[in-house]
Formats: C-alpha cells, structure tokens, sequence
C-alpha cells in the first residue's frame, strides 16, 4: 500500500492544504501537477508545501432536497447511502429527483461550492454506499482506482433456490441483449465480468439464499444477470427472471464499500445499514 500524508502534516486552510510533507507523497497525477503549477495553485514557504485543492467550484446540477443519510464525508470524499426506487444521475433532460441532484442540494445546504462527482454507480433500485470525490484531486485518484479494481464493493442479496456452497466464483462475460433494450447478457462477446460469491444462510422451506457478492468487475446489472445465469435470480428482479412474491424490485443491498483515501491513503471501510426491506425478509425466513 502507497503512503500518504498523515493527519498530523497537513492543515486546511481556505482553498489551500498546507503540509509539511514533501510533494511526491500526495502521489498527485503528472498532468494534474502540471497543471496547478501552471496556474500558481502551488507554493512553497521554507518548509511549508500551499496547494490549491479546494477551490470553489460552479456545478450545473440543479437541487433537489432529500433527507441524505450521509455514512462518511471529509474534505475530500462524500459517501452517501441511496435509497431504493432513485437513479444516481439524470437520464434525460429536466430530470431532477436523483441523488446527484439531492448531492448537489446536501453542498448548497452546507454552504460547500463542489461540483458533483460520483465515482461508481448502483441501479435505479439497488441500495448501499454511493461515493463521491469533493474536489479534482480526489476524483482523479479514485477514478484510477476504479479502474485498478482497487475500489471493493460488496454486496448481499437474496436469491431464488439453495445455493450451493461450491458456487464460489461466476467469471461469465456480459453484453447487451439486443432483443431487449434495458437488458444485459451472459456473451461470449461481451466484457470480461467476474462475482465472487459467498453463501451466508439458506432458507429451505422458502427455497431462499442470502448470498454476499463481491464485485471484480462493473458492468452493467452485473450482479442481476450473473446470478440469473447461474439458476439463482434475485428475489424481486422480474426482469431478470426473479419472483416478485416477497419483493417488488431487486432484493441486491450495497453492504460495504472500501477505498483508499485519497490523500492519507489509509484503507476506508464504509458499511449501509440494511433497509427495512432485507431486515423484514430476513425475518420472514427465520420464521
């Protein structure tokens, strides 16, 4: 693991952080650093290293309020756990009932000028952690390691059928089915897409499985279309084969998220607390 600055070197103060590190532990992006020194956003006073990282920033997203349950925040980074039923980010033109929106109203509440920027998306009903970079820098950094698969996302789920405790792996291609426009596929033509399994309890009289899934890779409704392929949809997924019996959309819960922080580099562990929805099956089952 790469180390950052620690706590006890770095200061903010307005837009600037001030550090007595040296520069090269802020491990900052070639281009970025060219960048800020081109524009005097860098600085040095005897021992002391100023960097513009917090500047005030115009965004175009319009506010939407929505009580935020907000798991984690810093200078740097925003997680936010999204309700079911609400897309991370407009669609279409004039949307504004998404969580980018509630985001954007969350800084204009909090008197933060920042624009929004969500590393990783979660589908329109699928709960959990959404994170977000509060400044360039941090985007940056994380957008990297979302593309390293340095950013760990897991999740629980509750599936149709036993799941056999042998099932440790999908590794399954996925591509867009093109005789459904919203659907994805099992391909031997798509992208390489890979879901760690693991079988946390059965429910036999319901023919029921909660399962804790691991993503490798983020294609599209990976997790929905990995476990359809393997004989095990989620409760509530109709469009993935699933039953509506016990749940009207997707039964696929956000548990954990886990990054390294931008700037420190310590490892971030952020856990959403399950909804009402799995609390209520999980119930249902034990019976």
């Amino acid at each position: 693991m790469e180390h950052g600055i620690r706590p006890a070197q770095w200061v903010r103060k307005g837009e600037w952080l001030v550090t007595t590190a040296p520069q090269s532990s802020l491990h900052l992006p070639e281009r970025f650093a060219r960048k800020l020194m081109q524009q005097g956003d860098v600085q040095t006073t005897g021992d002391r290293l100023r960097i513009r990282l917090f500047r005030d920033e115009e965004d175009a997203t319009p506010p939407y309020w929505m009580d935020l349950e907000i798991l984690y925040e810093d200078d740097f980074c925003l997680v936010v756990n999204k309700p079911a039923g609400m897309l991370v980010h407009p669609t279409v033109p004039g949307q504004q009932e998404t969580l980018a929106n509630a985001v954007a109203s969350y800084y204009a509440c909090t008197g933060q000028k920042l624009r929004v920027r969500h590393i990783h998306r979660l589908d329109e009903n699928t709960t959990g952690p959404v994170l977000y970079a509060k400044n360039e820098f941090s985007q940056l950094i994380l957008d990297a390691a979302m593309r390293e698969k340095a950013i760990e996302r897991i999740y629980v789920a509750f599936v149709q059928g036993q799941v056999s405790s042998t099932l440790l792996k999908i590794d399954a291609p996925i591509g867009k089915d093109r005789h459904h426009n919203n659907r994805r596929r099992v391909s031997p033509s798509g992208d390489a897409a890979v879901t760690h399994v693991e079988v946390v309890e059965t429910y036999p009289d319901a023919d029921v499985s909660l399962v804790r899934l691991q993503l490798e890779t983020g294609r599209t409704h990976q997790i929905r279309v990995h476990l359809s392929y393997a004989g095990h949809p989620l409760l509530g997924d109709a469009l993935y084969g699933g039953s509506t019996t016990y749940a009207s959309y997707q039964a696929l819960h956000g548990e954990e998220l886990r990054f390294q922080h931008p700037l420190h580099r310590d490892e971030i562990s952020v856990k959403a607390p399950w909804t009402p929805l799995f609390n209520t099956l999980r119930s249902t089952f034990n019976r």
